[in-house]
């Protein structure tokens, strides 16, 4: 078997004891790529491949953060692509050495766009590799539609099963693929479900000012053409700080989970005390990755002291 055929899609962590609501988090870690992202870069390679517009030989081109390179390298090392992943300086050195130890090509920017964030210079580091380079395919996940189909035939109906009466659901925004597909799924097969989108503030991808983020995972300083906000029901923004706090509370309980997860249970408990929600509801968070790639930072204490400080 393929190492992308190896996913556990029913892991569930009811956090009641950890943060005192009954929240119910959908685990996505524990895939060989250690990320929901395997999911969308999986379909986003074989639907090029499909369309004739990946073939043997061919060099793929990403931006990413972290989880979608580590992805994209797990993928390409099973078909026998060569990866070549952009990021920046943010980027954990943890996932940097994994897409390397997976066979891929690092490029690193760190010139900040414009906005004062990179994903601008990455993109354009992309597009002028592209250029140079006639048989590099950038899959550019903030537009591709496979970005989202993906978690349409898997996350959405995963949820969907174990849960019937769902009626929340909390989905982090990054560049909108699982936020779109879980969304678009839902509303047509159960359109009372209540979508709930996490985002972190400083991001501009709901019309927000932009400032600089620290932690990768959510938020972009650049729109993604995915996102259709009318599939979205509310929109909560989380500060970092927030976010370290998260992620502390809960591997003081065992669970060492990522930014992103972090980021979103906090935002679902905004939203649930906002919204004077009862206990009887049934809500989900998604937690995109674990923390082992976060070592370096979000669990370290000169990290931590650099970037800001949180009161513990």
């Amino acid at each position: 078997m393929s190492p992308l055929e190896f996913n556990v899609s029913d892991l569930y962590v009811d956090l009641r004891q950890i943060v005192g609501r009954r929240l119910l988090l959908k685990c996505e870690g524990f895939n060989f790529a250690g990320s929901i992202k395997l999911k969308a870069a999986t379909e986003m390679v074989d639907a090029m491949e499909r369309a004739g517009e990946l073939v043997p030989g061919a060099t793929i081109v990403e931006s990413s953060s972290g989880n979608m390179g580590i992805a994209l390298s797990m993928v390409a090392a099973s078909k026998g692509y060569r990866f070549i992943c952009v990021t920046d300086v943010r980027c954990t050195r943890a996932a940097r050495r994994m897409m390397e130890t997976l066979g891929s090509e690092v490029h690193v920017v760190s010139s900040p766009d414009s906005s004062g964030a990179f994903l601008g210079t990455r993109i354009a580091h992309v597009q002028s590799l592209c250029r140079a380079n006639p048989g590099f395919v950038w899959l550019n996940q903030y537009a591709n539609p496979g970005n989202w189909t993906g978690h349409y035939r898997s996350t959405g109906p995963e949820i969907d099963k174990a849960f019937p009466e769902l009626d929340v659901l909390f989905v982090g925004a990054g560049t909108t693929g699982t936020l779109m597909g879980c969304a678009r799924y839902f509303r047509e097969n159960r359109p009372s479900v209540r979508i709930v989108a996490i985002d972190s503030v400083g991001s501009v991808t709901f019309g927000t000012p932009s400032r600089t983020r620290l932690i990768p995972g959510l938020g972009t300083s650049v729109r993604p053409q995915i996102l259709d906000e009318s599939f979205v029901d509310d929109v909560v923004h989380v500060e970092e700080s927030d976010t370290v706090r998260m992620c502390h509370q809960l591997v003081r309980h065992g669970y060492l989970f990522g930014g992103s997860t972090g980021t979103v249970v906090s935002g679902a408990l905004q939203w649930l005390s906002s919204a004077e929600a009862g206990d009887d509801l049934t809500c989900v968070a998604i937690a995109p990755d674990l923390g082992s790639n976060y070592l370096d930072s979000l669990y370290h204490d000169e990290w931590l002291a650099n970037a800001f400080l949180v009161a513990d």
